[in-house]
């Protein structure tokens, strides 16, 4: 969601290069130019002009070391000051147990999904064992069944009651249900208005002081802009917010409300929700989010997706059968199929340094399934054996794949491209393999793709 900051942020401190010292005169234009990005991002414009003041006072007069340019020392000021802005180190939730979790919000801000995303995560990264959602959404039946359908999905006890009149009593007979479960965690899903309203407050309020939360946790969605920081402002005075969702942060929003929220409220982002599935929301971590937004990438976050989708055991497995360069399609599908449980391929390339630039979406999505697809109508012999698929067989293959078969003839000659550099690493010839490299790439067809994948 951070791409249109990212840019201009690129931009910005590209106009820092050259110069032997930061001053006042050099930096009075790049950082214009990052203000205008903070704002553009629908950062709060005293959030924005408070940062700028900030990092023109660490900047102005700092000398610049022989081993880096003004231009990365800039980077790295900034880049210190937005950790700062998103609320410095990453902030957890207690480790008592039970815990009990109040979820605040607007209608439509993804409070019942987050519910559910929120006790999975707990099970399965801080050690809880035996969560229970409390629906106290009275006014939306829909609201109840869909908490309901995610918490019957994940195996966790949900406590409903469409006859209640009064949600402070729900939620206490919630909260007694779960003692009764021994659950560890309570989290309670309250209902939501289309805007802040006395009645929203007094109701929230009342839920609050009778079951005496643990964590208010303000689910806000990231494409609420400008009016984020009010919204993040009125709940907080109503409720004693202590942290924050931050919610589809998958989309195009421009992102300033997780740039506002924490300045405004003091209450960290502690959790983002990034996808409409259980499994998308993490921790929010302030550091990562902060090299994220100026093109660095966040390989952390990339290594430990990785450990939790990918089979370390068969991932072992390739490397030695591509170290062998005996790694055939069979092979291929299987490294597709773990890529895949990562997530969206855009978002994973935006966790490469220097990858964020590469506009990565539907199409390359596309040419992905389009491969996996064309392996998938292969017998298991064509698979591990690509040299006995003649004409016949491709046109069967593309029949069976919804595609041409000049795509699979694109794929093999991709596929082949990648035999040969196998057994050029095996070989030792590099001279010859990055000549190789120079020429691969497109996919199938030669159309996008990305160098040396057939997809």
């Amino acid at each position: 969601m951070f791409e249109s900051l990212t840019d201009r942020m690129s931009k910005a401190l590209r106009n820092l290069r050259g110069v032997g010292k930061l001053s006042e005169s050099n930096m009075s234009g790049a950082l214009d130019d990052v203000r205008a990005a903070l704002l553009s991002a629908d950062v709060n414009f005293s959030v924005a002009r408070d940062f700028i003041e900030r990092v023109k006072v660490a900047c102005l007069g700092r000398e610049v070391l022989s081993s880096v340019s003004p231009g990365q020392m800039a980077v790295k000021i900034i880049h210190d000051e937005l950790v700062k802005l998103l609320g410095g180190e990453t902030a957890g939730l207690p480790r008592k147990r039970p815990l009990r979790i109040m979820l605040v919000g607007l209608h439509g801000s993804g409070k019942t999904t987050s519910a559910a995303k929120l006790a999975r995560h707990l099970v399965r990264k801080e050690g809880a064992a035996k969560p229970v959602l409390v629906a106290c959404d009275i006014y939306r039946p829909a609201a109840i069944d869909q908490l309901e359908t995610l918490a019957r999905a994940e195996g966790f006890a949900c406590h409903a009651d469409r006859g209640a009149r009064d949600v402070s009593e729900l939620a206490a007979d919630g909260l007694e249900f779960a003692r009764k479960n021994f659950a560890d965690v309570v989290i309670f899903d309250t209902a939501g208005r289309l805007q802040i309203d006395p009645v929203l407050i007094e109701e929230i309020k009342r839920v609050r002081e009778r079951v005496q939360p643990d964590e208010v946790l303000l689910v806000a969605d990231a494409a609420l802009g400008q009016e984020a920081a009010n919204v993040a402002k009125h709940f907080h005075e109503a409720v004693r917010v202590t942290g924050i969702i931050l919610t589809k942060l998958d989309g195009d929003a421009r992102g300033g409300a997780a740039l506002s929220m924490k300045s405004v409220t003091g209450a960290p982002i502690k959790f983002m929700g990034y996808g409409e599935k259980v499994e998308n929301f993490d921790t929010f971590h302030p550091d990562r989010m902060a090299q994220r937004i100026l093109g660095m990438g966040d390989v952390v976050t990339l290594v430990e997706k990785a450990q939790e989708t990918i089979d370390e055991r068969e991932a072992e497995r390739l490397a030695e059968k591509m170290r062998r360069a005996e790694f055939d399609l069979e092979d291929f599908l299987t490294q597709l199929q773990q890529i895949k449980k990562m997530g969206p391929l855009g978002g994973i390339m935006k966790m490469l340094p220097g990858m964020g630039k590469f506009n990565v979406g539907e199409k390359e999505e596309r040419q992905m399934k389009r491969t996996e697809a064309i392996i998938q109508s292969m017998t298991p012999q064509e698979r591990r054996r690509p040299a006995i698929l003649n004409g016949s067989r491709r046109a069967r293959i593309a029949r069976g794949s919804g595609t041409q078969v000049s795509d699979v003839n694109a794929l093999l000659k991709q596929f082949e491209a990648m035999r040969k550099m196998m057994k050029m690493l095996r070989g030792g010839n590099g001279r010859e393999l990055m000549r190789m490299m120079g020429g691969m790439g497109g996919g199938p067809g030669g159309k996008g793709g990305f160098p040396g994948l057939p997809f």
